[in-house]
């Protein structure tokens, strides 16, 4: 037998074998030796839609008749035009402007270089702080992994990274003492940002920087009721800039088009991406506000940012389709509700299992945290990997999920992330909590 040809992609793991994807049908991926996988992360929180959407895919075929690529020194197009038309009569209060990238990385370099760029138009150039929280993942570009918190990610590449500071994430399974209400917890860890900002100086500080619903990282952790309404008033009290990264959580993932509307509040600046073209197309975008967007063009008119791709006709077109069938389609009312049943059955399955210690989440973006002791929530020796492990038996059992590990502090503890197709029906969470159970029997 002939040796398998050599590769010449560069993998992310280099000592991974992994099997060809071939196709995807709705909910399921299939590799090329057929064996079906239920995508139950829909990759990183992407496929929102599942696969081989027609209405998605007509779209991008008639755009391909017309013009796949114009470049936005010399153009814009009617895609880029109706999807930010269509963003911005559904985004927070004040939220005006869009600007299309190929990602999240790149919207959230795009909103740090926007908010430090407003502040040099206003005249406050000695603002260039960044806070941001510890266990956040914010990008793999340097300024959005530098504004990130998560330790193992940073480690190699500190000595290239601009330097930011940390404060707590509001992980209330992990950060609420015994005898504090959940309320004064809230408040707690959301005034830890008054004081940071104190340390820094006052008028230093140009942006704060939080998931309003923590993915990868910590797997799908909301902060407690009150925690971001607080955030706005200190930011407003000192006139710091509040960007929320909405990357992975926005876009209906957790059952309202952006995640922030479930807070209460409106930010200055919003990144998406992931969701918004469910992988059809590469696409993201970093949503400003009116008065953002008015100090550029009242001061300098440039943005002093670009990239080759940015408001890409073809991603646009798949965009604006993808959009539509998440409001109008009514595709994130039934992610909010397909998510509470997934949460029932996972509660049902798993509540009293001695190493899950906690099940959360909203919409259909839930994390289960695995512990070694639930009674004292003493995580797994990292050196076990348990995350690994349950990745290797769910995928076996023909699930994709997305476990992973350093939950905790970014080295120790382990979660699974499940992000499904909204798509889904009930008996898929049938499926879903089944190979779940199978995985998790194996290697706990």
């Amino acid at each position: 037998m002939s040796p398998a040809p050599q590769s010449h992609v560069f993998p992310r793991h280099t000592k991974s074998a992994l099997p060809t994807i071939a196709r995807g049908d709705g909910v399921y991926l299939y590799d090329r030796d057929g064996k079906q996988y239920f995508d139950g992360s829909g990759g990183a929180a992407v496929s929102c839609l599942g696969h081989g959407d027609p209405d998605v895919i007509a779209a991008i075929k008639s755009q391909l008749d017309e013009i796949a690529y114009a470049h936005t020194s010399f153009f814009t197009s009617d895609p880029a035009e109706k999807l930010a038309d269509k963003l911005i009569s559904h985004a927070p209060d004040g939220i005006d402007r869009a600007y299309f990238v190929s990602g999240g990385s790149e919207a959230m370099e795009a909103a740090l270089k926007l908010a430090r760029q407003y502040f040099v138009e206003t005249g406050q150039p000695q603002r260039r702080h960044v806070i941001a929280r510890k266990q956040s993942y914010h990008g793999n570009t340097l300024g959005a992994l530098a504004t990130g918190g998560n330790a193992w990610r940073r480690a190699p590449f500190a000595p290239l990274m601009v330097e930011t500071t940390h404060i707590s994430a509001c992980f209330e399974y992990r950060g609420k003492a015994a005898e504090e209400t959940t309320h004064a917890y809230g408040l707690r860890v959301a005034n830890e940002l008054e004081t940071e900002i104190q340390r820094l100086g006052e008028d230093k500080v140009f942006a704060f920087v939080a998931e309003p619903v923590v993915g990868a990282t910590a797997g799908a952790v909301p902060a407690v009721k009150g925690y971001f309404k607080r955030i706005r008033e200190i930011c407003d009290q000192y006139g710091v800039l509040l960007i929320l990264d909405e990357v992975m959580c926005g876009m209906g993932r957790t059952g309202t088009l952006f995640a922030s509307e479930q807070e209460g509040i409106a930010p200055d600046i919003v990144a998406v991406a992931k969701g918004l073209g469910a992988g059809y197309q590469p696409i993201g975008a970093m949503l400003c506000s009116a008065e953002i967007y008015a100090a550029i063009e009242k001061g300098s008119g440039f943005f002093q940012h670009g990239h080759t791709y940015v408001g890409h006709p073809t991603a646009c077109a798949a965009s604006l389709a993808v959009l539509t069938k998440l409001t109008d389609g009514g595709l994130v009312e039934r992610c909010a509700d397909m998510g509470k049943r997934l949460q029932d059955a996972l509660q049902q399955a798993f509540g009293q299992h001695p190493n899950i210690g906690d099940i959360r989440g909203r919409g259909l973006f839930r994390g289960i945290e695995i512990v070694e002791d639930r009674e004292t929530k003493r995580p797994f020796d990292p050196a076990r990997a348990i995350h690994k492990e349950l990745k290797k038996e769910t995928f076996a059992a023909g699930l994709a999920c997305y476990p992973m590990g350093g939950t905790v502090d970014g080295r120790n503890g382990d979660h699974i992330l499940l992000a499904p197709p909204f798509i889904m029906q009930d008996h898929h969470i049938d499926e879903v909590v089944t190979k779940l159970g199978v995985a998790i029997a194996k290697v706990l």
